[in-house]
């Protein structure tokens, strides 16, 4: 059969008719969507969505929603297929424990532990409502618990989702806690829940808690934490009229306190500023609270100088410190009994395990702290060097039990924003922390060697 319109071309034509065929056609293909494109971006809202779901749920302390977050994550257990239960060590305080078996149940199993309690805020002090988790034009998420630690628990769960989807079997039972009150010291919650029976059931090899957010590329891992030591130290001295110099009053001897207190605080805080050492591996000191004179309707009275004063401040003491030479400073140079002071501390939390040694989970020859290493890199991911911790976290709880716990949230290119306003996290970093974290939980489940947990602290 003849094509006239065909055979009418030249040779010439013809080439230009195949070409401009070729392109349109290749341009049609193009404009067209791509399924697995669609697909991915439809399961990374999804992602994010369950993200914004648990940070629209107020748990700030005085007055967490704690029922309300349960009920939450027990419905996102279920939708995975993974065993749940709810256990209140206190009225009012679930702890939510959540499990998926291992092939293996000799073998110590592995606990992502996270909190679900968050600090109050200042909402006028906010650019959008702390409990909105918004998402700004720049990918970033707003709310109370976005980094601390609300990502953590959440990124647990979807790269849990993740490795059961791909068919993965863990080797070794792992189990994800959501405790409550760690905010408030934890005693309701970790502290209780690591002195159970339930907890010895459970056979903990490891323990991953929260970490810090890393203003570098770099991921943070902390394999300690500082102690809070929380002390009040009071001055007495005989009540005055405002104009008289007074030997021993009690402003002037707890001002003589204040500033020896302001030179120790300082000679800590020159060892960071010069690069000697890290913020975590000195003893920092902030005064708290200053009460002191005498109230009148309108304020105070300005003419009387006052028989109490007192102070107080928030210690933060290393693993690697000597507390017997700090508790003797207290007593001898702040506090002393010939100016007419007295000091008690609040809280006053051990630097050592209930063994003897330092609160410390060793790096060195520690296969957890190897694995993790690996891991982060296969997920490519970069490391720094192992820290202290600068504040207190539940890791305590399990630390002082001589068990391996390892701070980690996985956190780059992101600005250290835990318990200030306007706490973000940017979705991208979120989206590759679960990344990370699927990472992690692969390899660690799939360790098969019985790991020693009496070799697995050391002092470093």
């Amino acid at each position: 059969m003849d094509y006239p319109l065909l055979t009418s071309f030249s040779s010439t034509n013809r080439s230009l008719f195949l070409f401009l065929f070729l392109f349109v056609l290749l341009n049609t293909c193009l404009l067209l969507p791509n399924p697995g494109v669609a697909v991915a971006e439809d399961e990374s809202s999804a992602v994010i969505s369950r993200f914004q779901q648990y940070l629209q749920i107020d748990t700030a302390q005085p007055s967490p929603r704690y029922q309300e977050a349960a009920d939450f994550l027990i419905s996102q257990a279920k939708s995975i297929g993974l065993e749940s239960q709810i256990i209140e060590f206190a009225v009012g305080k679930p702890l939510v424990l959540l499990k998926w078996a291992g092939s293996d149940p000799t073998l110590p199993s592995i606990l992502l532990y996270s909190h679900t309690d968050v600090v109050p805020v200042e909402q006028h002090k906010w650019a959008y409502p702390a409990f909105s988790a918004q998402l700004d034009s720049h990918g970033n998420i707003y709310a109370r618990g976005a980094q601390d630690m609300k990502c953590v628990g959440m990124q647990y769960l979807e790269a849990v989702r993740r490795l059961k989807s791909s068919g993965f079997q863990p080797v070794r039972s792992i189990y994800l806690c959501f405790a409550p009150d760690e905010e408030i010291n934890g005693h309701d919650g970790a502290e209780k829940f690591a002195d159970s029976d339930i907890f010895k059931t459970i056979n903990v090899g490891i323990v991953l808690d929260e970490g810090l957010a890393s203003p570098t590329e770099k991921y943070r891992a902390f394999y300690a934490e500082r102690s809070p030591w929380w002390l009040a130290i009071k001055a007495t001295g005989s009540p005055g009229h405002g104009s008289r110099l007074y030997d021993n009053s009690a402003m002037e001897n707890l001002l003589k306190s204040i500033e020896s207190v302001r030179r120790f605080r300082a000679s800590q805080f020159d060892l960071v500023k010069s690069g000697l050492k890290e913020e975590g591996e000195v003893i920092s000191v902030n005064m708290v609270f200053l009460k002191a004179g005498t109230p009148s309707p309108t304020g105070f009275v300005m003419n009387v100088q006052p028989s109490e004063a007192e102070a107080g401040f928030d210690i933060r003491v290393p693993p690697t410190a000597d507390p017997e030479a700090l508790e003797r400073r207290i007593a001898e140079e702040w506090a002393p009994v010939s100016r007419n002071m007295t000091y008690e501390f609040k809280s006053k939390a051990t630097v050592y395990d209930k063994f003897g040694r330092p609160l410390i989970t060793k790096t060195n020859s520690n296969p957890w702290w190897v694995l993790l290493e690996e891991a982060v890199r296969k997920a490519n991911g970069k490391l720094g060097k192992p820290e202290i911790f600068p504040a207190a976290t539940d890791s305590r709880h399990f630390r002082f039990r001589g068990l391996p716990a390892i701070g980690f949230s996985p956190m780059a290119n992101t600005p250290v924003l835990l318990h200030d306003h306007n706490e973000f996290l940017n979705k991208a970093e979120y989206l590759k922390g679960v990344e990370i974290y699927e990472s992690i939980i692969k390899a660690y489940a799939s360790y098969a060697e019985h790991a020693s947990n009496e070799g697995t602290k050391d002092e470093l």
